[in-house]
C-alpha cells in the first residue's frame, strides 16, 4: 500500500484526472492506473472498472517498475491532456494520456486511449499491465498477441493495444507477455528516451502494427490545438478565471458529441457514504442539468454547445406521450432513449466495498415537476442570448406551458429524487413559477402566440401558494415541503430564479436559517436527513452545488465579503486538479459520481456573479 492508498489497494475518488473524447471518458490515477473506461460511450458497459472492484473490476496499468516513487498531476495548460509526473532517485519520468478528437459519428471514431512515457531526467524502469474486464467483468475474452502489439476479443468489442517505441536507443523495448487474461511487460527509458502505448476500439480480424513516433506526435499536437482553439472561445475574463476554464474543459470532456448532451457524471455508483446504498449511476442526462449546462455555457459564449444541446432539448419535446410522470422524463439516455432500466451486479464489491453497484436508474420513471421550469428557462436564455428559437421549438414550448396549466398542483418526488413518498415540495412549485414566467416573456419579447391570460392566471397562483404554504412562521423560512418545517438548500434558487428580491426580510430570513442549520465551513448539506426521511438508507455527505448556490445567495444578498470567503473555501476542497465530484464528506475526501457536471456549473455561475459584485 502507498501513501494516499487505502488498505483495500483504491485510491482515494479525488486522487484521479480525467481523458475523454466527447465519447466516453477515461478516470487516470495519480498511481499510474485507468481505473475507470467504458467503450464505445459514457454509458457502455466498462472495460475497466478497478474503482468498483479492486479484484475484478479490470485496470490499465503504467508507471515506474517497484515501489519506491511519488507522483503528481497535473493538465498541460488549457487542455485536457493529462500528465502524470513519477519521481524516483534514478530518475524523472511522465506520462502523457490523452484521447484525440474525432469524428462525431460512433460508428466511424476508433476510440484511441494515448498513453505516452517520457523519461525527463536519469533512467527509469517502467511496468504496463492491462488486465480488460469486458461487461462491468461479466464476458470472458479472448488474448491474441501478436508481434506488434495484443488483441482483447470479446464477444461485443474488440480492443487493440499496440505501441510506437521510439528513441529507446539505450534503453529497452517493451516485449508483451501474457498475464492471465491480460498482458504484463517492462521496459528502461533513459533520458530523453520515449515510449508509447495506444489502446483502441478495432475490428475482430485486426492485425496489430506499430504506430511511428511521428503519427503519435501529430495526434498529440492536433489535440492539444483542439482543446486550446475551444477554450479560446471563452469570454470570461474575470477573477478565478483558471478554476472556471477548468470547469469548462470538464463540461466539454462530458459532452456526447453525437447528440450534444451532457451526461451528469462519467461514473457510476461511487457512494455517497462509504459502505451506504445511495450508489446511483449518472451517466445520463438529466432535463435539470440541461437546462443548468445551457445557462453555464452561454455565460461564457460557447454558443455552438448551446445550439446543440439546444437541438437535444428539442427533440426530447417532440416525442409528446403523457405519461404517469408527466411529458416528459427527468433523464434520458445520451441518444435520447427513454428505457433506462436500473439493475444491481451482485459480482461486484463496489468502491471501498460500497454496495450495491447499480446500472440504469428507475428515478427515470419519476415525477419531478421542476424539469419544466428549467427546460422553459433554458429555451428563454437561448433565445435571448444566443438565436432566436425556432417555430416548433414554440410550438412544444406552449403544449408544455398548456399542460402544466392543468398538472403543476401535483405531489411529486421532488429534486434530490427521493425514494420516501411524493410531496408537495416547494421547490417544484418554485420551478412550476419559472415555467409560467419565462414562457411570458418569451412571449412578450417576440410576438409569439400563446394562451397568455391563462398563463399570467397561473403563474399568479403559484406565486401566491407558495407564499402562503411554502412560507413557515414558526421557522421563518420557506421550508422543503408544505406542512413541514424542514429546510432545503434547493430553495437558494429562489433570488437565483427572480422569484423573490435578494434582500428580501423573508427570504433573508431563510438565508440565515439555512446557514445555521445546513452549512457547514462553506459546505451545504441538500437537507436534514434525519428530520426529513427521503426513504433511503445511510447518511451522505455536502452536496457540492448547493455550496455554491449558497455564495451566488450571499452574493445577491449584499453578503460580498462572506460569498467570498465561502467561494474561496469551495476552491480547497477542489482535487489537485480542479474537479469535484458529487459530495464532500465530513473531512473533506471527495464523495459520489465523480466529476460531476452539476457542480462544475454551479461554479461557473457562482464566480461570474461574485466577480461582477466585487467589481
Amino acid at each position: 500500500m502507498r501513501a494516499g492508498e487505502y488498505p483495500s489497494g483504491y485510491l482515494p475518488i479525488s486522487e484521479h484526472g480525467l481523458v475523454g473524447d466527447l465519447h466516453t471518458v477515461a478516470l487516470v490515477g495519480t498511481n499510474g492506473t485507468i481505473d475507470w473506461y467504458c467503450c464505445p460511450s459514457f454509458d457502455a458497459p466498462s472495460v475497466f472498472g478497478r474503482i468498483l472492484d479492486s479484484d475484478r473490476g479490470g485496470f490499465y496499468r503504467l508507471r515506474p517498475e517497484g515501489d519506491e516513487w511519488s507522483s503528481r498531476q497535473l493538465y498541460l495548460p488549457d487542455t485536457n491532456v493529462l500528465i502524470t509526473r513519477f519521481f524516483t532517485e534514478d530518475g524523472v519520468g511522465e506520462i502523457q494520456d490523452f484521447m484525440p478528437i474525432e469524428t462525431a459519428d460512433p460508428s466511424q471514431h476508433r476510440h484511441r486511449l494515448i498513453r505516452r512515457v517520457l523519461a525527463v531526467r536519469g533512467a527509469m524502469r517502467w511496468m504496463v499491465e492491462v488486465q480488460p474486464a469486458f461487461d462491468y467483468a461479466r464476458t470472458d475474452h479472448e488474448v491474441e498477441l501478436h508481434p506488434h502489439g495484443v488483441l482483447f476479443r470479446s464477444p461485443d468489442l474488440t480492443l487493440a493495444l499496440e505501441g510506437a517505441v521510439a528513441k529507446l536507443m539505450g534503453g529497452t523495448a517493451p516485449t508483451l507477455e501474457r498475464r492471465g487474461d491480460g498482458i504484463r511487460a517492462t521496459f528502461l527509458l533513459e533520458a530523453g528516451r520515449s515510449a508509447a502505448f495506444v489502446l483502441e476500439r478495432v475490428a475482430p480480424d485486426h492485425i496489430c502494427r506499430p504506430f511511428a513516433e511521428r503519427e503519435l506526435s501529430a495526434a498529440l499536437d492536433a489535440t492539444v490545438g483542439y482543446w486550446r482553439r475551444w477554450l479560446g472561445q471563452s469570454r470570461y475574463r474575470g477573477r478565478w478565471r483558471e478554476m472556471v476554464s477548468r470547469s469548462a474543459l470538464t463540461l466539454k470532456l462530458l459532452t456526447y458529441a453525437p447528440t450534444g448532451a451532457i451526461v451528469a457524471a462519467p461514473t457510476t455508483s461511487l457512494p455517497e457514504q462509504i459502505g451506504g446504498g445511495r450508489n446511483w449511476d449518472y451517466r445520463y442526462t438529466w432535463i435539470r442539468d440541461a437546462a443548468f449546462s445551457l445557462y453555464g455555457l452561454l455565460r461564457l459564449g460557447f454558443t455552438e454547445e448551446a445550439a446543440a444541446f439546444m437541438q437535444w432539448l428539442t427533440e426530447r419535446t417532440r416525442d409528446w406521450q403523457v405519461g404517469p410522470s408527466g411529458p416528459l422524463q427527468i433523464m434520458y439516455g445520451i441518444d435520447g432513449r427513454k428505457e433506462l432500466p436500473e439493475q444491481e451486479l451482485d459480482h461486484l464489491r463496489g468502491y471501498r466495498d460500497s454496495r450495491p453497484v447499480r446500472i440504469g436508474n428507475d428515478a427515470a420513471g419519476q415525477r419531478q415537476l421542476d424539469i419544466y421550469g428549467e427546460l422553459i428557462d433554458s429555451v428563454y436564455l437561448y433565445n435571448k442570448y444566443g438565436a432566436p428559437i425556432f417555430h416548433e421549438t414554440w410550438q412544444n414550448v406552449r403544449r408544455i406551458v398548456d399542460w402544466l396549466c392543468e398538472n403543476w398542483d401535483q405531489v411529486d418526488e421532488g429534486i434530490w429524487e427521493t425514494r420516501g413518498g411524493q410531496k408537495d415540495f416547494t421547490y417544484s412549485r418554485l420551478m412550476s413559477w419559472v415555467a409560467f414566467e419565462r414562457a411570458i416573456r418569451i412571449n412578450r419579447q417576440r410576438g409569439l402566440p400563446g394562451d397568455i391570460v391563462r398563463w399570467l392566471t397561473e403563474r399568479d397562483r403559484v406565486y401566491a401558494q407558495i407564499m402562503q404554504r411554502g412560507w413557515s412562521s414558526e421557522r421563518e423560512a420557506f421550508v422543503q415541503h408544505y406542512g413541514s418545517d424542514v429546510l432545503d438548500a434547493s430553495l437558494l434558487l429562489m433570488p437565483l430564479v427572480l422569484f423573490i428580491a435578494p434582500r428580501d426580510p423573508q427570504w433573508l430570513k431563510t438565508l440565515d436559517a439555512i446557514g445555521g442549520e445546513l452549512v457547514s465551513d462553506s459546505l451545504v448539506y441538500r437537507y436534514n436527513v434525519e428530520a426529513s426521511p427521503d426513504g433511503l438508507h445511510g447518511d451522505e455527505g455536502t452536496f457540492s452545488i448547493c455550496s455554491f448556490w449558497y455564495v451566488e445567495a450571499l452574493t445577491r444578498a449584499g453578503r460580498v465579503d462572506e460569498a467570498r470567503l465561502a467561494f474561496e473555501k469551495m476552491l480547497t476542497y477542489a482535487n489537485h486538479l480542479g474537479l469535484y465530484s458529487e459530495e464532500i464528506g465530513p473531512t473533506g475526501e471527495l464523495l459520489g459520481n465523480f466529476p460531476q457536471a452539476f457542480t462544475h456549473l454551479a461554479l461557473i455561475s457562482a464566480a461570474y456573479n461574485l466577480d461582477r459584485a466585487l467589481g
